[in-house]
């Protein structure tokens, strides 16, 4: 399983059309596009998950730097999720 970065995204950009472009390479098991967890509107990035490692690899080769929608697509495999520390002072009281 191919976990893929597509960052630089127009924010009209729809799962839809990501997939489709992907597609051209093999077989994409999911799509998802981030959004604002207060607003919802789109974030400008998301990923794109393909079985293939192979077909994964042809696609961020072939799509990295490509323009779509009047935007350069930032496209490489996706960096495992870190974990975050608690900041600004989460889980301390102050009475």
């Amino acid at each position: 399983m191919k976990n893929i970065y597509v960052g630089n995204l127009h924010f009209g950009t729809t799962e839809e059309s990501i997939r489709s472009l992907f597609e051209a390479y093999g077989s994409v098991e999911r799509v998802n596009l981030c959004t604002d967890r207060d607003t919802g509107q789109p974030r400008g990035f998301g990923f794109v998950e393909m079985p293939d490692d192979s077909e994964g690899e042809k696609a961020i080769a072939a799509l990295n730097g490509v323009d779509h929608q009047g935007r350069t697509l930032n496209v490489n495999e996706a960096r495992p999720k870190t974990e975050r520390s608690a900041g600004h002072g989460a889980g301390r009281r102050r009475w």
